[in-house]
């Protein structure tokens, strides 16, 4: 019965998920000497420099304090920068933080062919699309 419970468990089988898709990715990004979280806020800064908090927040699917610390713990490694506009905080990367843009590319890429090769390339997208799809469902539930 207890195995039933966990298979048929969305809150058990997302952690699991969790669990194990972290672990993959925080070995493909150890290289570039960033979490999966802090290289993926700087994929956003690169695709937009100049993005607002509340935009990296939108995007990332985090609190406002959430992105605040990593924006922070992003500065003091030198790889961002905070640049205050009337009531906005807009965020750039440094030179430092663009030079390691082309790694965290290939830490994702690594990423995706690493789950790709165990699940296949198409059904590794299919998946992720649908489980975004799946969290904007329950995430917008009102």
């Amino acid at each position: 019965m207890l195995n039933t419970y966990i298979k048929e468990c969305l809150y058990f089988t997302a952690n699991r998920l969790s669990r194990v898709i972290t672990k993959m990715a925080e070995d493909e990004f150890a290289v570039s000497g960033l979490s999966p979280t802090y290289a993926y806020l700087l994929m956003a800064v690169y695709e937009k420099e100049g993005i607002s908090q509340k935009e990296l927040g939108e995007i990332l699917h985090l609190q406002p304090s959430t992105v605040t610390r990593l924006i922070e713990k992003l500065a003091v490694k030198g790889l961002v920068y905070n640049r205050v506009e009337g009531r906005m905080s807009l965020i750039y990367t440094t030179d430092k933080g663009k030079a390691l843009e082309e790694v965290i590319h290939e830490c994702w890429n690594h990423l995706r062919s690493r789950y790709g090769a165990i699940l296949g390339n198409a059904e590794g997208d299919e998946l992720s699309l649908r489980l975004y799809e799946v969290s904007d469902q329950l995430e917008n539930k009102d």
